[in-house]
């Protein structure tokens, strides 16, 4: 062939995945992306055969195989091409198929193949990682590898003379596997295959203790019949070697496939160190074969932000606060501290006497730790550069034989991990604190304010994992643990690269696959993935180191590092900003989208129920956009669930909403004809809306009781037996308690509804006998303060007149002729049929309960003042114009005929009155605010208007005195010696 001329090859419709040279120059065979295999003349550039064997593809990179073809060594007689699971071999000149070469250990297809240089041995490697070799011979299955990670086989190559096998992965590693079906020890395969399950049976036999002692040792792992070593050239990941995994033939043919030793020294010999392999002891092993998950190797303990200690010129952290640089090289060995804001300190240079190799930063502090080295202990070293007084460093020595292996800085402490396995909290003045023991090694820790997360090996992980816990601790004046050696979720296969807090205090970390995860405050502290780095890397080589993390603004900051996982000190690295997202399915949808962002913003503004719960400063303003933020996401989902029919869906929405998005979901829901759901989102309105009452109820009970035990503490031993001048302050007070005390004859649930004395036949409305004198000891209960306000006056003297007369008229019959009067005469409130409570009766007593207490007090004392038939309704109107009308009494009023209109089956004053409230409660705060103006003027009109009728005036006064001087003879113990007629006809006289 001359190689000094060019040829073309056409015939392909796609790109071309392999060629391969027939070993006599007389053919070329190419494996193409349209599903082809040909054979090509060399010499007239023309086709002699095709094949359709292959799967069609658009480009190489979508290519489901690489497809490398191989000829037989020296004579060429077969071609040899990866078919799926098999490999199919085609006869010379013939181009025939006699056969192919499978094996059941393959799932997955074959990439490429590769003769041995005998031409006996045929290789073929799969995408999944699997090796395989046969004897073209006998068809037998020789060998079967997995490779250690499952990375893609791509590259294979044998030894010219010695049984190796050279392989690469898409990774870029490089392997070798060594004795590759070396027979030359004569031993058959059923022999081979019988030892093996001898050393088997031996792994149960014998003295336990040898082969538990040594077996997480490095050189635990001895090899039985053949030895095998891998290349690892992944530079970055030097700090932790992982184990490889192996298997083992099930069919007699086959011989046992040996461990993957680590050997990166290896040289290669001549053709004595080949027969020297050859004869490896095969008869009597030195251990027996273990084919079960191989123990990982155990993270060593580093800095966050921090590069590699063999580096010359390192960071030593670069944080929120500044940047440690050391430089240790035959000239100097020194330390720059650069701080992002000078404002805090000034850029300082130190020297490196004492060969620290640890360091943090903070806005007090900096912490440098060394090792021990020959007679020199471990040290602790801080400069303390925001005291205020002259000496600001410190050094502390540790104990013999105790290294520090983590250090780390909070507000006003530090912290130091040793070998000891202890922790060793400092004051930021030098002060020993609180030590404590770690259940394990540590890996790393981080300070925030108060708060100290520690990472550690809670054991020994298999197959590639690391088993790590956490520990937060906070430590306060209130000293407790967060997370009492939880373990730390990380990705399959990787280790720890990073762990700190966010700006904020959250406490976050980053695997070595680039999975940032953040703690759920709002979860039960459970750590949440916010974001993968590896997304936002183009090339496979390249990383992103971390540096800071941030939830206001949302911000991950890191540095792009191009082809490795750290950055070089100069020139200066630039810092990049990434955003966060969270792993929820269907995120291309509109739905999907709007889950994630909702989500996204409670998780990012937990942060600020922390800070809230602690006692820290936050703005509420921050807070109020993201609740505003959220609601709106609701309302847009709720809005799509309608459009799709899901309105079970819109529920689940809206009970995720506050109490004004539900109300805006209901209005949603009717504009959009959907009865059934405004009808369900009322009732989930009604629920939320008694849960907020009974919320509310029991802090108030709280406070009350509170109250309580401070005046109690603060009263002397004879207050129950002598009588005492009580001011006004304290008498409202003590009149404000009464209403909820619990030291009731009759207790009532705080959201009860109001008017339930009507809805019971058999409960009276009042009760006699109800009110105690001053004599008892006992404060009353049930008394009404009489030195309120103007409107409240009226009320409360309706009340004690006619509790006045329920003591003098104390028996059955006239109680039950007050109830039956009531029942007929009241203006407002109608008998409701006796049923069990709803949830949207609950929800009405709710409205009821959250008008005024004016309100509420009139119109519970209306009822018993017009069962009286001798009571003139003259009386009950100038009650009326007496009490003040509240917004929602004047918005009822004017609206009263739209909610009859738009409710025909309502009958009852009180569904009025709570379909009333929930409409009014829907009106903006401008709207109410305008009613409420508004009723306050009417009030100032009508009482204009109640001069010109003085007589009218003049007799309800004389009433409100006469109910006074009756509540001041009851407080003088006085017998009550006036009757019913002669005090009702003092409302009685001219008024013909």
């Amino acid at each position: 062939m001359d190689n000094s001329q060019q040829q073309t090859f056409r015939g392909h419709d796609a790109p071309v995945l392999s060629l391969s040279f027939d070993p006599k120059d007389v053919f070329l065979a190419s494996a193409s992306c349209d599903g082809t295999v040909r054979i090509w003349n060399i010499s007239d550039q023309t086709c002699a055969v095709s094949w359709p064997v292959l799967q069609k593809s658009n480009d190489v990179v979508n290519a489901q195989s690489i497809c490398r073809l191989a000829w037989q060594p020296k004579t060429g007689k077969f071609l040899a091409v990866p078919v799926e699971k098999s490999v199919k071999l085609y006869r010379r000149e013939t181009w025939s198929n006699p056969f192919d070469l499978s094996d059941s250990s393959i799932s997955q297809t074959l990439n490429i193949v590769t003769w041995s240089p005998c031409g006996q041995y045929l290789a073929a490697g799969a995408i999944n990682g699997l090796i395989v070799v046969w004897n073209v011979e006998t068809k037998d299955c020789m060998e079967r590898v997995k490779h250690e990670k499952g990375y893609a086989i791509c590259g294979l190559a044998w030894h010219p003379t010695c049984s190796r096998i050279c392989y690469t992965d898409v990774e870029g590693n490089l392997g070798i596997l060594e004795n590759v079906c070396d027979l030359s020890g004569k031993v058959s395969s059923s022999k081979v295959s019988s030892r093996v399950e001898k050393d088997y049976n031996d792994l149960f036999d014998g003295d336990d203790t040898n082969s538990a002692g040594d077996f997480l040792n490095d050189n635990a792992v001895e090899i039985p019949s053949f030895s095998k070593g891998i290349i690892n050239q992944d530079d970055d990941n030097d700090d932790l070697m992982l184990s490889a995994d192996h298997v083992l033939g099930d069919d007699e043919n086959s011989v046992d496939v040996t461990m993957l030793k680590t050997d990166l020294h290896r040289e290669e010999g001549d053709n004595d160190q080949a027969s020297s392999i050859h004869n490896l002891p095969l008869i009597k092993p030195q251990r027996a074969f273990y084919d079960g998950p191989m123990p990982t190797p155990r993270q060593k303990p580093f800095q966050s932000t921090s590069t590699p200690l063999h580096l010359s010129h390192r960071f030593m952290v670069w944080n929120s606060v500044g940047i440690i640089r050391c430089y240790n090289d035959d000239q100097d060995s020194a330390i720059d501290v650069e701080f992002h804001d000078t404002s805090i300190h000034h850029a300082t240079h130190l020297s490196n006497v004492f060969n620290y190799t640890m360091g943090t930063l903070s806005h007090e502090a900096i912490l440098l730790a060394c090792e021990s080295a020959d007679e020199l202990a471990s040290k602790l070293h801080c400069l303390h550069f925001s005291s205020w007084d002259s000496s600001k460093e410190w050094i502390v020595d540790m104990p013999q034989n105790e290294d520090i292996e983590a250090i780390c800085l909070g507000l006003g402490w530090a912290a130091a991990a040793t070998t000891a396995l202890l922790l060793r909290l400092f004051t930021i003045g030098g002060v020993q604190k609180e030590v404590f023991c770690l259940p394990g090694p540590v890996v790393s820790m981080a300070g925030h304010g108060e708060q100290l997360c520690i990472v550690y090996h809670r054991g020994t992980g298999f197959d590639g994992d690391q088993c790590l816990g956490v520990q937060l601790l906070e430590l306060g004046r209130k000293k407790k643990q967060v997370l009492h050696g939880d373990p730390l979720p990380l990705t399959r296969k990787s280790y720890l690269t990073w762990l700190g807090f966010s700006a904020e205090g959250t406490p976050c970390y980053v695997d070595s696959e680039g999975c940032v995860r953040m703690l759920n405050r709002g979860l039960g502290n459970t750590w949440t993935p916010i974001c993968n780095i590896r997304e936002h890397c183009k090339g496979k080589s390249d990383h992103y180191w971390v540096v800071g993390i941030h939830e206001n603004p949302q911000q991950l900051r890191c540095i792009p590092c191009k082809g490795s996982r750290f950055p070089p000190t100069l020139p200066r690295p630039a810092v990049a900003i990434l955003s966060f997202k969270l792993p929820y399915c269907q995120t291309s949808t509109e739905k999907g989208q709007m889950e994630e962002q909702f989500w996204h913003s409670v998780l990012f503004h937990n942060y600020l129920d922390y800070l809230a719960k602690n006692g820290y400063d936050y703005e509420e303003s921050i807070k109020n956009q993201a609740v505003k933020e959220q609601q709106e996401l609701l309302l847009k989902m709720l809005a799509l669930s309608c459009k799709l029919e899901r309105e079970f869906r819109c529920v689940e929405l809206a009970d995720l909403m506050t109490q004004n998005a539900v109300h805006l979901a209901i209005k949603y829901a009717s504009r959009s004809r959907k009865l059934i759901l405004a009808q369900k989102l009322s009732e989930l309105a009604a629920e939320k809306a008694a849960e907020l009452a009974e919320t509310q109820a029991e802090e108030e009970k709280e406070e009350d009781f509170r109250e309580k035990l401070n005046a109690g503490y603060s009263h002397t031993a004879t207050e129950w037996s002598q009588p005492r001048v009580r001011s006004q302050v304290e008498e409202d007070a003590e009149d404000r308690e009464d209403i909820v005390s619990e030291e009731k004859p009759e207790p009532h649930n705080y959201g009860q509804n109001l008017f339930q004395s009507a809805n019971s036949s058999d409960t009276p409305a009042l009760k006699s006998g109800a009110v105690f004198s001053s004599s008892q000891g006992r404060v009353n209960p049930f008394k009404v303060p009489v030195n309120s306000k103007e409107p409240a006056l009226s009320a409360n003297s309706t009340r004690s007149a006619n509790i006045l007369d329920n003591m003098n008229k104390s028996s059955r019959k006239s109680t039950s002729f007050n109830r039956v009067a009531n029942n007929e005469k009241s203006p407002v409130i109608k008998p409701l049929i006796p049923k069990p409570r709803s949830k949207q009766a609950t929800a009405a007593s709710y409205f009821q309960k959250r008008t005024s207490q004016a309100d509420k007090t009139e119109e519970v004392k209306e009822n018993p003042k017009s069962s009286s038939s001798e009571t003139p309704t003259v009386c009950l109107q100038n009650s009326e114009n007496q009490r003040p009308k509240t917004g929602f009494q004047m918005w009822l009023e004017e609206n009263r005929s739209n909610i009859l209109s738009d409710n025909p089956d309502i009958s009852d004053e009180a569904d009025i009155i709570k379909e009333g409230m929930i409409r009014f409660r829907v009106l903006s705060a401008e709207e109410r605010k305008a009613w409420t103006n508004k009723a306050k003027g009417e009030t100032t009109s009508d009482g204009a208007e109640a001069k010109k009728r003085k007589r009218e005036t003049c007799e309800t006064e004389n009433q409100e005195e006469a109910v006074r001087d009756n509540l001041d003879l009851s407080k003088k113990q006085k017998g009550l010696n006036l009757s019913t007629n002669e005090k009702l006809s003092a409302f009685a006289f001219k008024q013909e």
